[in-house]
């Protein structure tokens, strides 16, 4: 088998599922062009405020595109390729783009609201405060495992105190990014430029920040990273959407988009060879296939952090309803194809069916920079230095969303019931800036463990947020009198992976427990937060369970019900 071969398969694939299922789903569940959505109904310049189609998709795209479709498949392969291949595209179709177009859907029909508070408008009070507590916590290792990834890709210095200048340039050309994209939210606020200048502008502001980047690189080690991203994730929690995080992740989708399509280009021009076998075996490493390909490939297949990016800031965005299933579905393909991409360039590198060494970011950037360098003639150095800024937008466009996303789950948890007084300590704990506080210093306190000990519970715990999600859309599809039943496969196939997964980590902490490696600040923690995960996820599908098979729909007939 050849990578032109699988990518081919994987572009023709996403082709028909877009161009079939996904329009099938818009028609099915309704789409009305001359509605009103909510970012047009209650634009206030901050959180609701409408934008161009391709702008709130370059926010989706760049948001949900974090490091999982990079290091998923290609920690997946030594199953071989055929596993991870399937999932991607089997899971990306009828799995991750459903619940994400299905997620933008629902909150675009119900005022733009977050899934937390869809929970309560169709579910109830309890179920909302449950499933808001599941995404508060589950924010902390998001923002944990990304800012320690990012904080260790800047780290100016490499093992053993040599200079590490392409991290240190990705480092000057991100923080660039920070100012310019706030210049350039003011520009397009005040100007209100066509699409064809925002377009040039943006190339020209993305190709300064590269010059000056490249030439003025930020040495600084880790921990004042780590310090800097923690500070930039709560200046982007409290800014309104239009003059941050919607001008940085426009510019940061050339990058983002101009790495997929180099990387497809590069296959088709390069035909490598897939050096690893299509199937290992159903157990590799004494790590078996059931779940443990499902929990690693999570971006790229289906992930339940997109659907906090859907119903919590894209959705407050979308200016028409048609722009939904581009932004919603199509947005969830690109991340699949990126998915395929780094599995071949990983499947390529290997030699006589063994993995090249070195961790999945390492793989993925020597091939893609190999394309950039041999096939487009680009100076190494560039290359080294485009490819590590690339990763780095993976992480930096995820964070700066999540730590909104933490900071508004936190805020609508606390929110009173209908009737119920709010104290002192809930207003004050409610209020913006403190919100963002508390949220940020419980995640930093996850960090210092690294991201190595926080990912593999950020796995399950985000494949068990897309179960949670996928039951709370069905019950929305049901009430709102919709069909839902393609929800069905999903909910109860991804509950029974990340239950199973989350029973395997805990036996584990256990074990080292036992076997008296167990170390407090690390095992304890996570073993606390595994247990919580657990409790909350059985209680929000009690709660939407009894809704799902209970509930009538609105607005139907009874014989439809």
């Amino acid at each position: 088998m050849s990578g032109l071969m699988l990518i081919g398969i994987a572009l023709v694939w996403f082709a028909g599922a877009y161009l079939l299922y996904g329009r099938w789903l818009a028609r099915t569940w309704g789409i009305d062009p001359h509605a009103k959505t909510p970012a047009v109904r209650k634009n206030d310049g901050e959180d609701y405020a409408p934008a161009s189609r391709f702008t709130v998709f370059a926010h989706q795209f760049s948001s949900i595109t974090g490091a999982g479709p990079v290091t998923g498949p290609i920690i997946a392969a030594m199953f071989g390729w055929a596993p991870a291949l399937l999932w991607i595209l089997i899971g990306g179709a009828f799995f991750g783009c459903v619940q994400d177009f299905t997620a933008l859907y629902a909150s675009v029909k119900s005022e733009g609201k977050s899934m937390g508070m869809l929970i309560e408008q169709y579910v109830g009070e309890t179920g909302r405060r449950l499933f808001l507590l599941f995404c508060w916590l589950f924010t902390l290792l998001v923002i944990a495992a990304f800012a320690d990834i990012i904080a260790k890709t800047f780290n100016g210095f490499a093992a053993g105190g040599t200079l590490n200048t392409p991290g240190a340039q990705a480092a000057t050309i991100s923080m660039l990014y920070i100012v310019v994209a706030m210049a350039f939210g003011v520009f397009i606020s005040k100007v209100k430029p066509s699409g064809a200048l925002k377009f040039l502008v943006a190339v020209v502001l993305v190709a300064g920040m590269f010059a000056v980047g490249m030439q003025f690189p930020l040495y600084f080690d880790v921990t004042t990273w780590r310090y800097i991203v923690f500070g930039y994730c709560f200046i982007a929690a409290v800014l309104p959407m239009w003059l941050l995080m919607e001008p940085r992740d426009y510019l940061s989708s050339f990058l983002l988009l101009g790495m997929v399509a180099g990387g497809v280009i590069g296959v088709l021009a390069a035909n490598p060879s897939v050096n690893m076998p299509a199937f290992v075996g159903f157990e590799v490493n004494g790590k078996p296939l059931f779940p443990i390909l499902f929990i690693t490939i999570a971006c790229g297949a289906v992930s339940g952090f997109h659907s906090l990016v859907s119903s919590g800031t894209s959705s407050k965005a979308i200016a028409n309803e048609r722009d939904m299933l581009p932004v919603g579905y199509g947005a969830m393909l690109c991340e699949c194809l990126l998915g395929v991409v780094a599995l071949v360039i990983a499947c390529a590198a290997a030699q006589n069916g063994v993995m090249a060494k070195g961790t999945p970011f390492q793989i993925f950037a020597g091939g893609i920079s190999t394309f950039f360098t041999q096939i487009f003639g680009f100076p190494a150095g560039f290359s080294a230095c485009f490819i590590t800024m690339c990763v780095s937008a993976l992480g930096m466009t995820t964070i700066d969303s999540v730590a909104r996303i933490g900071r508004m789950s936190l805020q609508e948890m606390l929110k009173p019931s209908a009737g119920e007084q709010t104290s002192a300590a809930t207003r004050f704990l409610m209020d913006k800036y403190v919100s963002t506080i508390l949220t940020l210093v419980l995640a930093y306190g996850l960090c210092l463990a690294g991201y190595m000990n926080i990912w593999p519970l950020f796995g399950a715990a985000n494949q068990l947020l897309s179960a949670l999600v996928l039951i709370a859309l069905a019950v929305f599809l049901k009430v709102t009198g919709r069909k839902g039943w393609m929800l069905y496969v999903p909910m109860v196939f991804m509950f029974c992976v990340t239950m199973t997964a989350l029973v395997m980590s805990v036996y584990g902490i256990v074990a080292k427990l036992m076997a008296g490696n167990f170390v407090i600040g690390v095992d304890g923690l996570q073993l606390v937060l595994a247990l919580a995960l657990m409790t909350l996820a059985v209680l929000v599908v009690k709660h939407c369970g009894r809704e799902l098979v209970t509930g009538k729909a609105e607005g139907v007939p009874a014989t439809e019900e």
